[in-house]
């Protein structure tokens, strides 16, 4: 018998809060849940959330089959987003170290660390709120064009084909061009290193995971 182990209580209204048992016993989950009795109360899954040598093993204890307004409304991780719960649910953790033999070791978890879990089991999260504030500064490049190389219908950059119609000479134009091609080129370098940059970026993300 372990003493003093937190778990997480998720309530049928789709709250979750903190518990301290005192006295962990599985076979007694289904009180700390509210039940009376553990008929249908089971573990219903175990996610495993790996960091270095150390794997978290998050399980899932609740009932499937209850009386109608009884369902759970937490959203819960795959492959448990389709299943509909009745009452309150648990969530136990437990670590186990890579090389090791034996049972993996009971471990408290609390809200905090639950949901960095559940954003990690659905993929994680992005910030659109964010993102959306970051493409409102980002600066129009034709900002740092000089005006010579715009058109005067519409401010855009001059491609070539498509110029102003009171050129003053095939000397100047020609100039222009050059420039012209020469900044298109320059662009061009700079947007594929950027690219490279963030492709190295994404890899990296994809499979580094810290916790």
């Amino acid at each position: 018998m372990t003493s003093n182990i937190g778990v997480v209580i998720v309530e049928k209204t789709g709250t979750i809060k903190n518990l301290c048992v005192k006295s962990f016993k599985e076979e007694d989950l289904y009180k700390k849940c509210g039940f009376k009795t553990p008929d249908n109360f089971a573990k219903q899954t175990d996610w495993r959330i790996r960091s270095k040598d150390l794997t978290y093993i998050v399980s899932l204890y609740g009932k499937t089959t209850g009386k109608a307004n009884s369902e759970n409304k937490y959203d819960f991780p795959p492959p448990n987003d389709t299943t509909l719960f009745f009452g309150n649910c648990v969530i136990v953790c437990h670590t186990e170290y890579k090389g090791e033999s034996g049972e993996p070791l009971l471990e408290s978890i609390n809200t905090e660390l639950w949901e960095k879990f559940y954003e990690k089991l659905f993929g994680g999260f992005e910030d659109l709120g964010a993102t959306a504030a970051e493409d409102e500064e980002e600066e129009d490049e034709l900002d740092n064009i000089a005006e010579s190389k715009k058109t005067k219908e519409g401010g855009y950059l001059k491609d070539g084909f498509v110029v102003d119609d009171d050129e003053e000479s095939v000397g100047e134009e020609e100039e222009s061009a050059e420039d012209e091609e020469e900044d298109l080129f320059g662009s061009s370098v700079e947007e594929e290193e950027s690219g490279e940059e963030l492709c190295s970026e994404l890899s990296e993300e994809s499979y580094i995971v810290e916790m």
